[in-house]
């Protein structure tokens, strides 16, 4: 990798507080143990036919089928594997899909491992700007690999964790174009970038392993490899993108980047930076809003072109428009629109006049739904005060069985409020001809409440 051609210092992440050693404080990435999953037994034939075999354990008891795997003639260490495997299957089928049944993984491996249909979203991008062969380095599992090569893509994915590169060449096997180099990712950049690819995907690694736990890493300059590393590898030129964690700080995104938070079904997986041509041309800051059902793929996405903080203002409702709420409809952001900072913006670019319920907090309220998948709509229909003696009144007049509470600004959990209103009844548990409310707790200005809502979506 060229290194004259470094970035411009206000193109670089800021730099965190370090220890006397330099390093900065708090666990590093780097510093994480060998992945300890043993894939030995099921890289064998034997080993991986007893797998297929097996199918889905889901709900078995692993003592009972342990006993008679073992009864059966399989070793020992055949046998933990297998189950190891098995386990693992079962645990990421829900972020898998059935595509888990097709693959080996490894107990840390899997915890970051990206869903097909995200990864699929990564791999349209590089193909949209022309790239024809793409560099994963940290590959892990190689499922974003996997989706480059379906692609058509020619890929060459990287991983320094022996274990890991395993799985990683079992999962890629029957992918054309597809191969995998065990070693360490920024040095076979170095070496190989950009003479021999065309773009560069980068996963860094974000929890450090070891001990039989981990701890989850937040400084981006802890990451492995650190943010600064792949800003020194965009600076090539080639087309660059990095997976990171959504709750990547705004001040953290370097200058020029384009910041895309991707959501799949409410939950918010990632925040992907995009340098060079990989990054749309007057985009700064993205959220994509991905639903899956029925194994169709619905998408709604709000960009902005400008910097972090700078939003356009909406008006708030403020405490002296609570009184008069009841009616409107109540508009909570997908996570992927808060944590990109468009909350305001979301409000802009809808065709009905839209206030922010407090400034400090992601509620929008309009006088219809505005139904464009990047916001839940709620009906208002009764604004109380937050005071849990009136609302345990409150569900008590009026037949509340089942309660669901969602919150903003406000320190009380909402199964402590739950269970104060309902005197300890559990969600879709209580009476059981009681009726199913829900409520909405927010601080405005410097009073609480509790908005009653009736869900639209």
């Amino acid at each position: 990798m060229a290194r004259s051609q470094r970035p411009a210092p206000s193109s670089r992440p800021r730099r965190p507080r370090t220890d006397g050693a330099g390093r900065a404080p708090g666990p590093r990435a780097a510093d994480s143990a060998t992945d300890p999953t043993h894939l030995g037994p099921v890289l064998e034939p034997e080993g991986r036919a007893l797998l297929d075999a097996l199918g889905d354990v889901s709900g078995q008891d692993p003592l009972a089928l342990s006993s008679r795997l073992r009864a059966e003639g399989h070793p020992p260490e055949r046998v933990a594997a297998v189950l190891t495997q098995a386990g693992l299957r079962a645990k990421g089928r829900a972020r898998l899909g059935d595509d888990v049944d097709r693959l080996l993984l490894t107990r840390d491996g899997l915890e970051q491992a990206t869903r097909p249909v995200v990864a699929d979203l990564h791999a349209a991008r590089l193909c949209s700007v022309g790239v024809r062969r793409v560099a994963d380095l940290g590959c892990g599992l190689g499922l974003d690999a996997r989706a480059f090569a379906d692609r058509g893509l020619d890929v060459v994915a990287v991983e320094r964790d022996a274990v890991v590169a395993a799985a990683a060449e079992v999962n890629l096997a029957g992918h054309r174009g597809a191969r995998v180099v065990h070693g360490d990712a920024v040095a076979w950049a170095r070496a190989h970038v950009p003479a021999e690819a065309d773009a560069v995907w980068l996963d860094p690694a974000r929890r450090q392993v070891g001990g039989g736990g981990s701890a989850r890493v937040f400084d981006p300059e802890a990451f492995s490899p650190p943010l600064s590393v792949v800003t020194d590898i965009a600076a090539t030129g080639v087309p660059v993108g990095v997976k990171l964690g959504p709750g990547l700080p705004h001040e953290a995104v370097p200058a020029g980047a384009e910041a895309e938070w991707v959501s799949v079904d409410g939950d918010v997986v990632e925040a992907a930076l995009w340098f060079n041509a990989a990054a749309r041309p007057g985009v700064r800051r993205a959220a994509r809003v991905m639903t899956v059902r029925g194994g169709e793929t619905t998408t709604a996405q709000l960009v902005s072109g400008a910097d972090f903080g700078d939003s356009p203002e909406v008006e708030a409702v403020g405490e002296e428009g609570m009184a008069g709420l009841v009616g409107a409809v109540l508009h909570e952001p997908d996570g992927a629109v808060i944590r990109a900072g468009l909350v305001t913006d979301l409000a802009a670019s809808w065709p009905v006049p839209t206030r922010q319920l407090d400034p400090h907090l992601a509620y929008l309220v309009a006088s219809e739904p505005v139904r464009d998948g990047l916001a839940r709509a709620h009906r208002i229909e009764a604004v109380h005060g937050f005071h849990l003696a009136s609302l345990r009144r409150w569900a008590k007049e009026t037949g509340v069985g089942r309660l669901d509470v969602k919150k903003r600004g406000i320190r009380e959990t909402p199964e402590e409020v739950r269970r104060a209103v309902l005197g300890g009844a559990k969600p879709g548990r209580g009476a059981g001809d009681g009726r199913h409310a829900t409520l909405v707790l927010a601080r405005v200005g410097e009073r609480r409440y509790a908005l009653e809502v009736t869900p639209l979506d």
